[in-house]
């Protein structure tokens, strides 16, 4: 079976120590968990993962696949060839006609890795053979060794591997390694960013989003679920759990002061989310806020929500301003979705003078006052589950398992 080969550069996983091997073996099956059905095998040796897979398999969904993978600095598309100089010179000759040198004008570099110093040639004569073998290809190309437009590259191991075109990975740690959260998603710009940003630090995760059905529409929703696919390549899948918490909002709205309003929808959505994570074994609750962003953002705000919950409570964005949490939603491609004009459950109830100081004791005095067990009980017991696999499909769990 013909299969192709992409070289796997890590970044972060080469610096641990023993524990390697744990986010190694994660990797390789993160990476294999995307591409299924089609048949591939890996090996790893000194900082690369080698990845045979299916010629069947398209580059373009092999490129998604490895983009959307934490744990891989960058990637390449490589030639093997046995260990034989003559061999090596004509595989060159081959890869360099089907790759961006052929536009035939610009600069180029060659460069040598020569892992397996018993080979018959250096680092320096390698360079200089096969800058001989693009020059006779491409006589207009000059060379540059700071900025060249192409760069031909050449590692000697067990095998030798050639390749001209080299992809930026997301770096970070697979996910899987961090244990478990759940991400509070409100269908805005923030959140989807926060999740990301915490599978890059090796974590897993559903979603959690607070419906307030008829006062938000389905098409809110449907934005919610359109997110959730387009986080769950990240997250290595998910499921978006839909609590209804109309009655709970409109309790809170009929029976707070007006003021602390937003405070005490955050307040019962942090217990809710705390009390749902017992159940999907989070071990941590993640919030897309950023400190002073919003009236609910602001230090003693934050630390009353805090209080609602039994788990550690991590916000990624808490330094980052706008401006940088458009910039990385953008690079995910949620941005555009995120901006949709479907309003979440916390605008819609916005009191038009939110508390932004509040004194802990008052509100959680009077937050305990609105007693909201019943209701959140209520909520929770009627949860909708959908299930994302790791290429971001929306898929049946039960026809799955079965």
């Amino acid at each position: 079976m013909a299969k192709k080969l992409y070289l796997i550069k890590l970044g972060e996983i080469s610096l641990k120590g023993q524990n390697r091997n744990f986010f190694e073996k994660r990797l390789r099956h993160n990476i294999k968990d995307k591409l299924r059905p089609y048949h591939s095998t890996t090996t790893t040796q000194k900082g690369r993962i080698f990845f045979y897979i299916v010629e069947a398999c398209p580059d373009e969904v092999i490129e998604k696949a490895l983009t959307t993978t934490f744990g891989i600095v960058g990637y390449a598309k490589a030639a093997v060839i046995d260990k034989s100089y003559p061999a090596l010179l004509a595989k060159a000759k081959e890869v360099l006609i089907n790759s961006p040198f052929k536009a035939g004008v610009g600069s180029f570099k060659i460069e040598t890795k020569r892992e397996d110093k018993d080979f018959e040639k250096s680092s320096y004569e390698i360079n200089c053979e096969l800058a001989d073998v693009v020059n006779e290809l491409y006589p207009n190309l000059t060379v540059s060794m700071k900025n060249p437009d192409f760069v031909l590259h050449c590692e000697v191991r067990k095998q030798i591997y050639v390749y001209t075109s080299t992809f930026k990975g997301m770096g970070g740690l697979p996910a899987g390694t961090a244990g478990r959260g759940l991400l509070l998603l409100s269908g805005g710009i923030d959140s989807p960013v926060a999740g990301i940003k915490m599978a890059k630090r090796g974590m897993k995760m559903d979603y959690l989003y607070f419906h307030a059905y008829p006062y938000t529409s389905e098409l809110a929703l449907e934005k919610v679920k359109t997110l959730a696919s387009l986080i769950a390549p990240y997250t290595q899948g998910g499921r978006l759990l839909v609590i209804p918490f109309t009655a709970p909002q409109l309790h809170i709205r009929d029976k707070a002061y007006e003021e602390e309003t937003t405070l005490m929808f955050r307040a019962a959505m942090m217990q809710t989310a705390s009390q749902i994570a017992q159940n999907t074994k989070a071990e941590a609750i993640i919030t897309g806020e950023a400190l002073s962003q919003v009236a609910s953002q602001t230090l003693p705000a934050m630390a009353f929500s805090d209080s609602m919950s039994d788990l550690l409570v991590l916000r990624p964005l808490v330094g980052m301003d706008k401006e940088e949490i458009i910039s990385v939603a953008e690079k995910v491609n949620t941005y555009e979705t995120s901006i949709l004009p479907y309003e979440d459950c916390c605008v819609i109830f916005s009191p038009k003078h939110p508390i932004t100081n509040p004194v802990k004791e008052v509100v959680t005095a009077h937050y305990q006052a609105l007693e909201m067990e019943e209701l959140i009980n209520d909520a929770i017991n009627n949860i909708e589950t959908f299930y994302y696999n790791a290429k971001g499909e929306l898929f049946n769990f039960e026809t799955e398992e079965n």
